[in-house]
């Protein structure tokens, strides 16, 4: 049996497996919370995002630390907030073109995502703040 590990996909309103994924990490509605064991899906919980000032990503990158996150799934993100992920022991994949959280992280389990690096980092009016 494998260890489970705790997944968050950034989300829009209401978040869930059928949300739509956020397209930046700090400007989502919410975050969806999954944990995934021998290639399932088995709890899924929501985070709400408290609101995003600037700079203010680092907020939520704790929060999700201390609940045991240890991966996330972004479209897009600044380099503080992706420092502070790796800082807190959380691998960082990047995804867009997905339509629900559910296929974001069937990817994730399939193997078929990238780790986030530096071409993927918002540099203000990337076009992520949707």
């Amino acid at each position: 049996m494998s260890e489970s590990v705790l997944v968050v996909v950034p989300s829009n309103a209401p978040a869930g497996l059928d949300a739509v994924p956020s397209a930046h990490f700090g400007h989502c509605d919410a975050y969806t919370l999954a944990r995934i064991q021998d290639g399932r899906i088995l709890d899924v919980s929501i985070e709400y995002n408290e609101g995003h000032e600037h700079g203010g990503c680092i907020v939520p990158v704790q929060a999700l630390s201390a609940k045991g996150v240890k991966v996330l799934i972004a479209g897009g993100m600044g380099m503080g907030p992706l420092n502070a992920m790796h800082q807190m022991g959380m691998q960082v994949f990047y995804a867009t073109g997905f339509l629900s959280v559910k296929e974001v992280l069937q990817a994730y389990i399939d193997g078929r995502l990238q780790e986030f690096g530096a071409v993927n980092l918002c540099r203000g009016g990337c076009g992520h703040h949707a």
